[in-house]
């Protein structure tokens, strides 16, 4: 039997002999779908140049440079988004990214500011975590002139010039963390919200609609004024290390945001009596986490899932370079995860 040949490659894919030529010794750019046609019509006949096509159809993609400008490097969580990332990267197949994961462990937003302009510099799209700020704002209304599109990570911002957001439904989590508490605690007491900023939108939505549902649900349950973190545990710890040695009534804490590496060192010191009476809902999934949800100190975890997220966030920003013209804003909502003792791998 003959081997098959060029042209026989070029009539069962449907193209023209030159488009094969292009493709087999990259003389030219070939259209994606055309050299799928291609690769298929090659592993259907035979063809004995299949591996250099293949070789052909990589270099053949678009390459695109990301840019992640997380927080806080000494964080586990971000560790994890961070290999979560460069690893949602690497698995796509219509493009060759080149990602940069930046750690920002000043949260000030001249320190962000200034990291999103100079990331900007040499990046085709930038996807960030920040608190919200006229300054940041300002900084992606400058990328937006230069033609670098910016991707609200995990909590929306008010800047008019984002071009999309990719996060879970806060409205939802915020309900879903009182129905925890108020479901599960052993009786009517006090309750504790904590976020790390008012300025994360990502936690002020959440809180707003955790009293919302207390208030409709749950009445007779004592709601406390927000607590603030900063999104540090040493100050999470002393929080909460106050909250139990003077309300005795304390029957539930919502930690809205980071900080629960903190609170989990504090409900540590208590006899396991006391521990029992008190119901942690948390927003982490990283090793700390993990571990209060095994020793049952931690009622549920309703995190960003490691998996969908990160993956959404890329096409997002493969999706906004092709159309950098529009000034519409692209959203993505993703759902939750929800951990608890029971379900959580260890």
């Amino acid at each position: 039997m003959n081997r098959p040949t060029i042209s026989d490659l070029a009539n069962t894919a449907g193209v023209s002999l030159s488009t094969v030529n292009r493709l087999l010794h990259g003389t030219g750019a070939v259209r994606a779908d055309t050299v799928d046609r291609i690769l298929d019509a090659a592993d259907k006949i035979g063809f004995y140049g299949l591996g250099a096509l293949r070789q052909r159809k990589h270099d053949n993609l678009p390459r695109r440079r990301f840019a992640f400008l997380l927080q806080q490097s000494h964080r586990p969580l971000y560790q994890l988004w961070a290999e979560a990332l460069t690893a949602a990267a690497c698995r796509r197949n219509d493009a060759v990214i080149e990602p940069n994961v930046i750690f920002e462990d000043d949260l000030s937003p001249e320190a962000v500011s200034a990291n999103l302009l100079r990331i900007g510099e040499t990046a085709d799209a930038v996807a960030v975590i920040t608190a919200d700020h006229p300054l940041v704002s300002q900084a992606i209304d400058d990328l937006r002139g230069r033609g670098v599109p910016v991707v609200a990570y995990v909590t929306d911002l008010s800047a008019a010039s984002r071009a999309g957001f990719v996060g879970t439904d806060n409205w939802k989590r915020g309900r879903t963390a009182a129905w925890f508490i108020s479901q599960t605690a052993d009786g009517a007491g006090k309750v504790f919200p904590l976020v790390g900023s008012n300025r994360y939108q990502c936690q002020d939505i959440a809180d707003a609609s955790f009293r919302s549902y207390m208030r409709e649900n749950a009445p007779s349950f004592q709601i406390s004024d927000t607590l603030l973190t900063h999104e540090e545990p040493e100050n999470a710890y002393e929080i909460v290390r106050s909250l139990i040695l003077q309300e005795p009534e304390i029957k539930g804490i919502f930690v809205n945001g980071g900080g629960i590496s903190g609170v989990l060192r504090a409900m540590r010191e208590l006899p396991a009596e006391r521990q029992n009476k008190i119901r942690i809902v948390c927003s982490d999934v990283g090793p700390e986490t993990r571990k209060g949800l095994s020793e049952g100190l931690i009622t549920a975890s309703l995190s960003h899932p490691l998996d969908k997220m990160p993956a959404e966030l890329i096409d997002v920003m493969l999706r906004l370079i092709d159309r950098r013209d529009t000034s519409s804003i692209e959203q993505r909502i993703v759902p939750f995860d929800i951990l608890t003792p029971e379900s959580i791998w260890t």
